[in-house]
This record gives C-alpha cells, sequence and structure tokens, in this order.
C-alpha cells in the first residue's frame, strides 16, 4: 500500500553527523517488507478512512481532555512502511538536533562523541536493521518534530496503512472501528505535543542532557557493559527495565540515571493517557472498542519466541509495560480529581509526574493537588 511519497532526511552538508540517516533509510529499505496485499479498491478506502479518522478523532479527545479548543485540525499523513522509515528517520534526526542544541547552543560533539567507536555508516546500519523491524509493527506515530501540514500546528502525524490493516486482519475486528481507534491513540500524542507549548523543547532538553552526560563516549560506556551484565545475570535491580533499557540503566550514573528517569516518566505518561483517552472515547464513536482492546493487549503480549527476543532487546516490551503504568496512573488521577484535575499534569515541568509517582500516583495527588 503506498499512501504517499515522504521526503528523506536533510541536513546542512557542513554539520557533522554522528549517525548517517540515509544509510539507515537504504539499510532498512532493503530488509524490510512491503505489507500485505490488498486489493487497490480495499487500499483506497483504507486510506480515505484513515485520512478522515485523523480528523474525527482529534475532536473526540479535545472533547474528552479538554484540551486544544481552538487549534486547527489537519488530515495525519497516511504512508505505507518505507515512507514510515524515511519519516521516522527525520524525525529522530531533527530530535538528536535539537536536543544538542538545547543543551549547548546547537554543538553536536556530545552526540558525536556518544557515537564515539562507531563511523557514521555503521551507527547507520545499525539503526536501519532497528528501523526495519520496528516499521513492520507500527501502526503510527506523532512526530513532534517533523514538518507540520497547516499553520498553527507542530509535528506531523504519520498513519502506517498496511501495518494498520494486517492487524486489523489478524485481529479479526471491524476495519473502521480500528482504524478510528488507532486514529484516537495518535491524535492524543498530538494533541499532548501542540497543546503543552513548552512540551517539545522539555523533551528535546532532557534528551539532549542524557547524551551530553555519556562519560567518555561509546568506547567507556560499553567498557562498563561487561559488569552491568553481570549484575543482570546476578538479580536485577528491582526498579531496573529488562532487555536493552534495564543495561542502559546499569551503565549510567546517578546523574545520567536521573534524567533518564525523567525521560522515561515522560514517555509513561504520554501513552498512558493516550491509551487511557483512546478508550474513554468508547463504544458510541468504537462500537467494537472492548473487543478490540482486549485482543490487542493479547497481540502485543504475544509473538513468536523470535520475535519476543527482538522486542526485548529493542526496549519493545518495556514499551508495553509503559502503556500500562501509564493509563493505571491516569485512571487513578481521573477518578479522583477529575480530568481537569488530571490537566494540572500539563501545566508546568514541575507538574509531570516522577518515574516513582507513576506507579504510586496518590504520591502525585498530594504533591500537586496537596
Amino acid at each position: 500500500m503506498n499512501a504517499g511519497p515522504t521526503a528523506a532526511p536533510r541536513r546542512d552538508a557542513a554539520a557533522p553527523a554522528p549517525l548517517n540517516w540515509d544509510v539507515a533509510v537504504a539499510t532498512a529499505s532493503r530488509l524490510i517488507k512491503p505489507g500485505p496485499e490488498v486489493p487497490r479498491a480495499e487500499a483506497e478506502r483504507a486510506v480515505r478512512g484513515l485520512r478522515r479518522f485523523s480528523v474525527e478523532a482529534e475532536t473526540h479527545v479535545r472533547e474528552v481532555t479538554g484540551l486544544g479548543q481552538d487549534l486547527p485540525i489537519a488530515e495525519g499523513d497516511v504512508v505505507d512502511r518505507r515512507d514510515w522509515l524515511r519519516g521516522a528517520a527525520e524525525g529522530l534526526d531533527l530530535l538528536t538536533e535539537d536536543a544538542m542544541a538545547a543543551v549547548d547552543g546547537g554543538e553536536r560533539s556530545p552526540a558525536g562523541d556518544f557515537f564515539g567507536g562507531l563511523s557514521a555508516r555503521g551507527a547507520g546500519v545499525q539503526a536501519g536493521v532497528v528501523l526495519a523491524y520496528l516499521g513492520s509493527k507500527v501502526l503510527g506515530q506523532f512526530d513532534p518534530y517533523g514538518a507540520a501540514p497547516v499553520p498553527g500546528q507542530r509535528g506531523r502525524l504519520l498513519l502506517v496503512a498496511p501495518n494498520i490493516v494486517a492487524a486489523q486482519r489478524g485481529l479479526g475486528v471491524p476495519a473502521e472501528d480500528f482504524s478510528m481507534w488507532v486514529c484516537l491513540h495518535e491524535s492524543t500524542h498530538r494533541l499532548q505535543f501542540n497543546a503543552v507549548p513548552w512540551l517539545r523543547e522539555h523533551f528535546a532538553r532532557n534528551l539532549g542532557e542524557l547524551l551530553g552526560a555519556m562519560e567518555g563516549g561509546a568506547a567507556e560506556v560499553l567498557g562498563r557493559l561487561p559488569a552491568a551484565l553481570r549484575e543482570v545475570r546476578s538479580g536485577r535491580p528491582a526498579d531496573a527495565s529488562p532487555g536493552v533499557l534495564g543495561v542502559v540503566e546499569l551503565l549510567q550514573g546517578p546523574e545520567q540515571r536521573e534524567v533518564l528517569d525523567r525521560i522515561l516518566a515522560l514517555s509513561t505518561l504520554l501513552e498512558g493517557h493516550a491509551d487511557h483517552v483512546m478508550d474513554a472515547v468508547g463504544p458510541r464513536v468504537v462500537p467494537s472498542v472492548t473487543t478490540i482492546r482486549a485482543r490487542f493487549t493479547q497481540r502485543r503480549n504475544g509473538g513468536g519466541p523470535v520475535d519476543r527476543v527482538l522486542r526485548s532487546l529493542l526496549g519493545v516490551d518495556a514499551k508495553i509495560r509503559q502503556y500500562a503504568q501509564g493509563a493505571a496512573f491516569t485512571e487513578h488521577v481521573v477518578g479522583a480529581v477529575g480530568m481537569a484535575g488530571f490537566n494540572a499534569v500539563w501545566a508546568s515541568p514541575e507538574h509531570l509526574p516522577t518515574r516513582a509517582e507513576i506507579t504510586d500516583p496518590a504520591a502525585w495527588l498530594r504533591r500537586v493537588h496537596g
């Protein structure tokens, strides 16, 4: 399903890049499969539906959350897998630039130092392998650093048509219901970043601090890997995550862990809030929402042994836990103080929950609402 072209990552030729995103896209494009065979009429119907639902979904999200009532709404970009690869690479490139600019005025040397022993091309090949795997799984994505389609909006909403069709077929649920359900989740992310003016820069600043705090670059970080793996084998700390994420945490010193905790807490909040909202919209918009949620949750936790290993290594399993933890936090807070009270999280960075508060929402309520 080819839904439209996406520009390849662009960069000032004078600016050194620690990772060659063109190589990453080329590598991923060679590895990724095109997706399911879909009759042309069905493909065109799916693309039209996703464009329409991406607008309708945000209207429903605004009603539930009370956010962004006066913001413009634009259609999402419906893309195929290879277009998603290019869009994701462009967004990651821009995120890295913004992250480093947020902490050092645009100097890119900390990121370059972090990739240290890897050439830009070698790093690009490794990134391409990861993108190829994710490109066959991702249903949609809001990229807050991509080019917005209309004035007054920030970022770009991507909906991966072949993956949405494949998932809907695999789950055996109504096509229109599933497309709307996916759009509700991604439109919530779009609204989060557009209705909260400081959120985009806050995320980039924290990522830049993390990259800038990587002491000694890749060589020193990798030198700590054997000790970290021994700690994993001997019994992982209770608060550490599995897979790559857990190893990354073990490799960090206290300063880096503090920044990483802020990034993980924010990511968990954003994902859980989106999951809560997409279900809160309810049966009046998605009649089969209960069935979709049950089957999709089972799908998230399933897969063959090779797929499960890859998910663990790439941190996808940790991402799945973020949805559950963030949704539980949101449900607890909304149940206690309503959606208006929950929206205090967006008042300032100081009101965001800490990583500890994500699993102890009562603590956040005491701190913010007294």
